[in-house]
């Protein structure tokens, strides 16, 4: 029964996969944005680790921030316009 459940949900799952083109300039934003925190607190502790010194390594992580999203979110919706790789 579970497998029979799991079976139908999967075959919907791929029916639907790859329906929706595009994804929202706010979903894009949020993605970026969490992204980033992640990424910031690896830049942080790397820099802590290589400089000894947590004003340095904060500073690094605060440029690597803003830069890297800014980065991130261009990248994503340039990808949105690539229609290579996409189920239509």
């Amino acid at each position: 029964m579970i497998l029979d459940h799991w079976l139908t949900v999967r075959s919907q799952s791929r029916k639907d996969y790859g329906k929706t083109q595009s994804e929202s300039t706010k979903r894009s934003l949020v993605k970026s944005i969490s992204w980033r925190i992640l990424g910031t607190l690896d830049t942080v502790c790397i820099s802590w680790i290589l400089t000894g010194t947590w004003e340095l390594a904060l500073s690094i992580g605060g440029i690597e921030l803003l830069t890297k999203m800014v980065l991130f979110f261009v990248h994503e919706r340039l990808w949105n316009r690539v229609t290579w790789g996409r189920n239509n």
